[in-house]
């Protein structure tokens, strides 16, 4: 009898995180595991796709994003990054970063080859990769330690996973769930390998905006395509989401090159044919917003940030401070349950508080078997009715 079910949809799971969401709503606990805000859009953004869908902008844009959305597109990668790019020939809109990212490999990869990614990573990589017949290749990202302040990865281990096999690298920053926010040095030693190899580098750098300078480190957002010998072999990859807070409306775009744009939308074309047209209209809207509307997001989420630290801290976590994004990983050896999956089930189920275990972020689920993610782009409320659930387990 043949096989109703393919072996690669065979060969890995549904989501670890948004199943923590239906946990959490079946349990009517605090959800901190999914990353979407649980607070109002901006009201003006709405208003601006409110008024598409009345304006009648409610049919096909062009398949690879509508004209006046990709120049929007251009103009702001040109002040907030630098890089002058060519909306007609550089630009895809696609349904969110995911389909961005899986569409980027499914064009750029033929069976065999490998892609490399640092482990923890943002669990759709790991299908992703599946998906497109490539062969992954992890290098792990460190804790901090006596070594290091931050999350930080060997690069003798980093080196040795480069070949001639090597098609990719996959580079989150803001790092989804670390928060490590990659060094302009770090990310110049990963461009000269990746010209020494013929490598690309797929970025994924949808929380450029949500970064916390009050480190001694000068953080900072260096995009890996503004870098020398990077510009033709970058694919940059962002969305709407997380910067104006509508991650349902599942728009995203990747910047590249025009041969890798060329074969992006060619599989973007036949994956989804193209994203909600009046959100696209509204994202013209959102990417004119000045800097003032970032300035505020970021002193908005590093409030959060610094509330769930503290309780977190309080109650007996070990945190990993973060540098960007807007999650904390934590240690919870000093809880002693046996593993991340039973602690977070006694988190959902007694004390009411849904969090995402660490190990659905690594390839070897023990490295992750003491951790938890928590997210805080919540409200103030939602934040402090999870504080109040968490105290209970002193």
């Amino acid at each position: 009898m043949k096989n109703r079910i393919s072996q690669k949809a065979s060969s890995f799971t549904e989501s670890v995180i948004r199943e923590m969401t239906r946990q959490a709503n079946l349990h009517g606990a605090v959800n901190l595991s999914q990353g979407f805000p649980d607070f109002p859009a901006p009201a003006d953004i709405k208003r601006a796709a409110c008024e598409a869908i009345e304006a009648d902008i409610n049919q096909y844009a062009i398949t690879w994003g509508a004209k006046r959305f990709r120049d929007a597109i251009a103009a702001k990668t040109k002040w907030h990054l630098g890089l002058d790019i060519d909306p007609d020939r550089e630009v895809v809109v696609t349904c969110g970063s995911t389909e961005s990212m899986i569409a980027t490999m499914l064009a750029v990869i033929d069976p065999g080859e490998e892609v490399i990614v640092f482990e923890p990573y943002y669990e759709n990589y790991g299908p992703d990769v599946i998906l497109s017949g490539a062969v992954m290749r992890y290098v792990t990202l460190h804790a901090p330690d006596e070594t290091s302040p931050v999350w930080h990865f060997d690069r003798d281990e980093l080196r040795a996973a480069f070949n001639e096999k090597t098609k990719a690298i996959v580079i989150t920053t803001p790092h989804n769930p670390t928060g490590k926010v990659f060094t302009r040095e770090e990310l110049r030693f990963i461009a000269d390998l990746c010209i020494e190899f013929d490598t690309l580098a797929l970025t994924d750098e949808i929380y450029e905006h949500i970064l916390y300078p009050d480190s001694a480190r000068g953080i900072e957002h260096v995009a890996m395509a503004t870098l020398d010998g990077m510009r033709d072999r970058t694919v940059t990859i962002n969305s709407l989401s997380k910067t104006y807070s509508v991650t349902g409306w599942r728009v995203g775009y990747a910047i590249a090159a025009p041969d890798l744009i060329n074969g992006i939308r060619q599989v973007h074309d036949f994956l989804t044919v193209g994203a909600a047209a009046p959100l696209q209209e509204a994202g013209v809207y959102a990417m004119s917003l000045p800097r003032s509307y970032y300035d505020h997001l970021q002193t908005d989420y590093q409030r959060r940030r610094d509330f769930l630290l503290g309780v977190l801290e309080e109650v007996g976590f070990k945190c990993f401070k973060p540098d960007g994004a807007y999650y904390i990983i934590t240690d919870i050896s000093d809880f002693g349950f046996e593993n991340d999956v039973k602690f977070t089930q006694h988190l959902i189920k007694e004390l009411g508080v849904a969090v995402v275990p660490g190990s659905s972020f690594y390839r070897r689920p023990e490295l992750g078997a003491q951790q938890v993610r928590f997210c805080y782009c919540k409200k103030d409320e939602t934040l402090e009715a999870a504080a109040e659930r968490l105290r209970r387990l002193r």
